[in-house]
């Protein structure tokens, strides 16, 4: 791609990484620019950076260590790693990162995800805008001394620090894996290897060009496989991770979906019970379930944005011990405030493992409300419907309406959240009720205004 023209960098640079199709929008050149431009913005003396198997993620990983090196910085290579492997990294290592990866998306695409020293998120706001300016001008900073590129394993040293975090005793399990031939394919055996379980492995192999299903778990299409085979096995338990494996799901004994949600109020129940009083972020899709269920733990929950900057930002303000959305990103205070799958992956493990019982038993507790999930409609003016939405039921003496992410209007018997998408013409509404009828009731009034033909 050009790194000159403006329209074509804001395509690739979004809020919170750089992400497009190769070679077309993203390639080495620009990567090695970007590599350039973030040690000259944050002045990093060194760097640390891992990549996926995206069959373009080396190549794009060593350029840009060369771009780094060549404005003065020290870049160690950690080569294939999950996302919260480089997040591990650049705590341990005290060092801004940079991660290769498109996440979930499908295989032609391939991204940076960059971050601080200590794992400390980079987007617009905390320097990705100036990287992009700096790549933009074409300028190209060259140090006096070019800095050292080399290269370090730090897998076994990830692996320990999460098994640390949340080790698993009790019964043994049996698991079964769905690394989408995503990164967990690498991570799970390390990690899951050193436990006393017995692990059925789904699509282990690394392969960026995703043979079997895409690496979003976020799609039920894409759990079919893994709920199958946890009937088929008589598994414990069923973890489902996306392509840079820092979002997991869950399945339980009889092959049916865990809520995010529900997850989320399980380690916050488990992280209190470390730290009473302790504070935990949701993000305000997240089913209000969660901050009952701390409050009644003596936790103090707090209501943040969807997205990882605001969780972040919100738990260094707060000195919270956990976050959760209800997208299957966890955050621990004690991993950086980074997400990591694989550690909410281990607090399950450990929870059911500690109990008798089957997984649907040990989170019942947890489940309280009924959820619509996110529904998404392509609008041609998503304004003036937020605006037609927030008249229409702010209106009422019985709900409470807030801005802080969309619109959200709260009944005591439900609510709803309706959002703009920042790249897409579509409106994202999440609701929940307190049966399936009310949700459904709220769910279908909201929509009909949304989707209205005469528009």
């Amino acid at each position: 791609m050009s790194t000159s023209d403006p329209a074509a960098l804001a395509a690739t640079f979004k809020a919170y990484d750089v992400r497009g199709t190769v070679p077309d929008q993203v390639d080495e050149d620009l990567a090695r620019r970007v590599g350039n431009a973030f040690v000259t913005v944050t002045g990093a003396e060194a760097v640390v950076v891992g990549h996926d198997m995206r069959p373009s993620s080396p190549g794009m990983s060593r350029a840009f260590a060369e771009g780094a090196a060549r404005a003065g910085a020290d870049v160690v290579l950690i080569g294939l790693a999950s996302t919260d492997q480089l997040y591990f990294a650049s705590g341990r290592l005290q060092r801004p990162g940079a991660m290769f990866t498109a996440s979930h998306n499908p295989a032609r695409y391939n991204g940076i995800k960059m971050c601080h020293a200590e794992a400390a998120p980079i987007g617009m706001e905390t320097g990705l805008a100036e990287i992009r300016d700096r790549v933009a001008s074409g300028e190209t900073t060259t140090a006096g001394t070019r800095g050292e590129i080399t290269e370090q394993d730090v897998l076994a040293d990830y692996a320990s620090y999460l098994l640390d975090l949340a080790p698993v005793t009790g019964r043994h399990l049996r698991v079964v894996v769905d690394a989408g031939n995503g990164m967990a394919g690498l991570t799970a055996p390390a990690v899951l290897g050193r436990l006393d379980l017995d692990v059925e492995e789904l699509f282990f192999e690394l392969d960026g060009t995703f043979p079997n299903h895409e690496a979003n778990p976020i799609e039920p299409a894409n759990l079919v496989d893994l709920q199958a085979k946890v009937i088929e096995t008589g598994a414990d338990i069923g973890l489902a991770f996306d392509g840079d494996a820092d979002r997991c799901f869950l399945v339980d004994e009889r092959g049916e979906l865990v809520s995010p949600s529900v997850l989320t109020a399980l380690i916050a129940a488990r992280e209190l019970a470390k730290e009473p009083g302790a504070t935990v972020i949701h993000n305000l899709i997240t089913s209000r379930a969660v901050p009952e269920i701390v409050e009644e733990l003596g936790g103090k929950p707090v209501r943040t944005r969807v997205g990882h900057s605001f969780i972040k930002a919100r738990m260094a303000e707060t000195g919270a011990i956990f976050g959760g959305e209800h997208s299957g990103h966890f955050y621990f205070r004690d991993f950086w405030r980074a997400d990591s799958g694989m550690l909410a992956a281990l607090h399950a493990l450990a929870a059911l493992a500690e109990s008798d019982a089957p997984l649907s038993e040990v989170l019942a507790p947890y489940v309280r409300h009924v959820a619509s999930g996110e529904i998404n409609s392509e609008v041609a003016d998503q304004a003036a419907i937020l605006a037609e939405l927030e008249q229409t039921w702010g209106s009422r003496e019985d709900v409470e309406v807030d801005q802080l992410d969309g619109l959200t209007v709260t009944h005591a018997d439900w609510w709803f959240n309706v959002r703009a998408s920042n790249t897409e013409p579509l409106l994202r509404l999440n609701a929940e009720g307190a049966d399936g009828a009310t949700m459904a009731r709220v769910r279908d009034d909201v929509l009909a205004v949304i989707r209205r033909s005469d528009r």
